[in-house]
């Protein structure tokens, strides 16, 4: 499930955004986290497993008509395309109409996850091949 940052969550996020190698330095990571709990355009949400401990992170970028992950990162236990994957279906819920968008970071992960859903609708639709 994914679940807007709060406040209490400051150090599970940091953690989490540290994961990435241009947010190793504290001092990148305390300013990119400054952006995401000042900026209306940006928002860190947090991704919870259904034992109730958070695994993962993606920071975003709102536009009008798009959402920018800038940032998608998980903990070594659940990397895996899978987890990426119901990150971005319950983000595409949540975003609704918005076009989700990649950095030149997320977008491999990204274009895995359409490809995923394209072969999904193709299996379920046989006359769509």
């Amino acid at each position: 499930m994914l679940v807007n940052y709060k406040p209490d969550y400051e150090k599970i996020a940091m953690g989490f955004l540290s994961y990435e190698d241009d947010l190793k330095d504290l001092g990148n990571l305390q300013t990119e986290l400054q952006l995401y709990t000042t900026d209306d355009a940006h928002t860190l949400l947090l991704y919870r497993q259904d034992d109730g401990n958070f695994c993962g992170i993606i920071g975003l970028e709102c536009g009008g008509d798009f959402v920018l992950v800038r940032h998608l990162s998980l903990s070594p236990a659940v990397r895996n395309q899978e987890t990426v994957n119901n990150m971005l279906d319950e983000l595409q819920v949540k975003v609704k109409d918005s076009k989700i968008m990649g950095s030149p970071e997320t977008t491999p992960l990204i274009k895995k996850w359409r490809d995923t859903k394209k072969e999904q609708s193709n299996a379920a639709d046989p006359s769509a091949k």
